[in-house]
This record gives C-alpha cells, structure tokens and sequence, in this order.
C-alpha cells in the first residue's frame, strides 16, 4: 500500500499499520482511521500503547476500541494513545474507528503499538 494511503512500521512485538479509511465529506467534516496491530511475543499483556504521528495537527475525537484513552495533547501532529486489550502471544488488534479532525491534505507519518 502506497504511503499516500498507509504505513506499516514494526516496534518491539507488534507490527502495526494505519490508513484513512474515510476522509472528510459533505456533512461529516472528520477523518476515521483504520488501525491493525499484530502481536508476535511470548508474553500476555494487559495495556498497549499506542503513537501516532500525522503530516500536520490533528484534534483527536475518540478511538473506539477497548479502553482507548488518549495520553497525549490534542491539536498536535503525534496522539498517544493507551489501550487495554488483553493479548496473548500472538494476538491481532483491528480497530477501524480512530477518529480526528484536521485541515484537508492529512496523512500518516508513523505508527507503533508498544506494550
């Protein structure tokens, strides 16, 4: 998948990527992002996190996934972001519904998923 449109980076056990799955609209003036973790360890984990950096400032809405909480300030161009998935040594994390706010033109920078 071009950059335009997605990046995958690998960070300690996980491999993440990101992409724009829907950009703003007529009536909706946000960004939702589709989010995919896997994770390759020998452990289990109770809480990730999660950073994610953008070409420019964006102003987090909400992750709806399981117990998103956003760490970091709002309005800037990287969200941190902790999760609470329980995973197992190899486990999957797919969450389509990472949602902000930002002037036209945005892309992902990076990505990474740390427990």
């Amino acid at each position: 998948m071009p950059l335009a449109e997605g990046v995958y980076a690998a960070s300690g056990c996980y491999t993440a990527n990101a992409y724009i799955r829907q950009a703003p609209e007529i009536g909706r003036l946000d960004y939702r992002i589709q989010i995919n973790g896997t994770h390759k360890s020998d452990h289990t984990k109770d809480a990730q996190i999660m950073t994610i950096s953008f070409n420019q400032p964006v102003n987090y809405v909400g992750f709806y996934a399981n117990g998103a909480s956003l760490v970091s300030e709002n309005g800037t161009n990287t969200l941190v972001i902790s999760l609470s998935y329980h995973q197992n040594p190899s486990d999957n994390i797919g969450a389509g519904d990472l949602v902000v706010t930002s002037e036209a033109g945005l892309s992902i920078s990076s990505i990474s998923i740390t427990d």
